[in-house]
C-alpha cells in the first residue's frame, strides 16, 4: 500500500479522546465482529470523520493496526474502531482484513488519497502556525533594482538589522531579471506591473512618474506646453534595449505618444538624473529617484497634468517563490518595507 506520508504529528492534532467503550493496548480486533462495534449506516459527525479518516491514513501507511496504533499512542481496539465506524459512515468496505494482512480495496483506494491530502493540510496548517510566531532567522537574499535599492533599500537594512538580530541580509543590486530559484534568492523587488506566474508579488508601493528639468534648462529652452512640444527638447532615455521607445502620457485631451530624441542613454536612473541635474535635458523619471530634487526646486516638474505611461508599469513589488507558508524572514523583511514605505510612499509627498 503506497501513498504520501501523512504527518503523525497532524493526526494527533485532529485526534479526539476516544469514548469509553475503548479497550486495553493489545486487544484483538475481530473483523467478523465489526457490526457489534458499530451498526451499518451509523452517522458521525464532521469533526468526528475528520478524525476517523486522519486515522485510517495512518492505518494504511503503517500497513497494520496494531503499527498504527502505537504511532498514534492509542489502543488498537480504538483504531480498530475508528476505521469501522468510518466505513459505517461512508457506507463502503475500505479495507480487506485477513490475519496476515491488510489491504486497500479499491474504494479504499480512492478514500485513503483524500485523507492523506487531509492529513498533509493539517499539517501544513500547524507548521504555518508556528511559522508565524518564529523568529525571523538566518541569511536573507534580496535582488532590488540598483537606484531603488541605494536610495530606499541599502538605508533601511541597518533598522531591519536592528530589529531581527538573528539575520544577515545579502543584497544584489542589479538591472536584469534575477530567476529567484536558480540563483537561490529569497526574494526580489520588481518594478513591473506584471510579475512572474510562477512567483507571488504583493505591493510594496504605487510607481509614479514625472517628467522633469532644471529651472536653468527650461528658461534656456523653453516650457513646452503638451507631449508635442517633447520633440524639439534633448530628451534623456532610460536604456532598456536598442531602440528607443517613444514617451506616451494620458491627459484630458486623451492618450499622446511622441518620439522623444536626445543625446543620452542609459540603463541607470540615478545616471540620468546627474546629467538632468546639468541643465542638460529633459528627463522622464520615477518619483522615487528625483523626490528630493523636485522639493528642493531643483528640478521642476514639466506636463503635470499629464500622466506617463511606461513599460514598467504602475506598483512596485516584492516577489518571491510560492510555498505553503511564508519564510518567517520574507514576511518580516515584506513586512517591513511597506511600514517603512508608508502609504502614501514618503517620496510622493514632495508635492503636498
Amino acid at each position: 500500500m503506497n501513498g504520501d506520508n501523512a504527518g503523525g504529528r497532524a493526526i494527533l492534532l485532529l485526534h479526539r479522546s476516544i469514548d469509553a467503550e475503548s479497550t486495553k493496548p493489545g486487544d484483538n480486533y475481530n473483523p467478523q465482529q465489526r457490526n457489534n462495534i458499530v451498526d451499518p449506516g451509523e452517522t458521525i459527525d464532521a469533526v468526528d470523520k475528520l478524525t476517523h479518516m486522519a486515522v485510517f491514513a495512518r492505518v494504511v501507511e503503517s500497513r497494520s493496526f496494531s503499527a498504527a496504533a502505537e504511532r498514534l499512542q492509542m489502543s488498537k481496539s480504538a483504531v480498530s474502531k475508528q476505521v469501522a465506524r468510518l466505513e459505517a459512515a461512508l457506507g463502503v468496505r475500505l479495507l480487506n482484513r485477513t490475519t496476515r494482512q491488510l489491504s486497500l480495496t479499491e474504494a479504499g483506494s480512492a478514500v485513503y488519497r483524500h485523507c492523506a491530502n487531509l492529513v498533509a493540510e493539517a499539517e501544513a496548517a500547524e507548521q504555518v502556525a508556528s511559522q508565524l510566531h518564529a523568529a525571523p532567522r538566518g541569511t536573507l537574499r534580496v535582488a532590488v533594482p540598483a537606484a531603488f535599492g541605494h536610495l530606499h533599500v541599502a538605508p533601511a537594512i541597518p533598522s531591519f538589522l536592528r530589529r531581527f538580530p538573528d539575520l544577515k541580509v545579502d543584497l544584489e543590486m542589479t538591472e536584469r531579471i534575477v530567476d529567484l530559484a536558480e540563483e537561490g534568492q529569497d526574494l526580489a523587488i520588481r518594478i513591473r506591473d506584471e510579475p512572474a506566474p510562477t512567483q507571488i508579488a504583493r505591493r510594496l508601493a504605487p510607481l509614479r512618474w514625472v517628467v522633469c528639468a532644471t529651472p536653468g534648462y527650461l528658461a534656456q529652452h523653453g516650457l513646452p506646453g503638451s507631449p508635442a512640444e517633447l520633440a524639439r527638447h534633448n530628451c534623456l532615455h532610460y536604456a532598456v534595449h536598442e531602440e528607443r521607445e517613444p514617451w506616451r502620457f494620458d491627459s484630458a485631451h486623451g492618450p499622446a505618444e511622441v518620439a522623444a530624441a536626445g543625446d543620452f542613454r542609459v540603463n541607470n536612473s540615478e545616471a540620468i538624473r546627474e546629467v538632468v541635474l546639468q541643465h542638460h535635458g529633459i528627463a522622464l523619471l520615477p518619483t522615487f529617484v528625483v523626490w528630493q530634487d523636485l522639493k528642493a526646486g531643483r528640478l521642476q516638474h514639466v506636463l503635470a497634468d499629464c500622466t506617463p505611461r511606461t513599460r514598467f508599469g504602475s506598483h512596485i513589488h516584492a516577489s518571491y517563490l510560492p510555498s505553503r507558508y511564508v519564510s518567517p524572514k520574507i514576511r518580516a523583511f515584506v513586512d517591513f518595507l511597506v511600514e517603512h514605505i508608508g502609504a502614501p510612499p514618503y517620496w510622493d509627498c514632495w508635492d503636498r
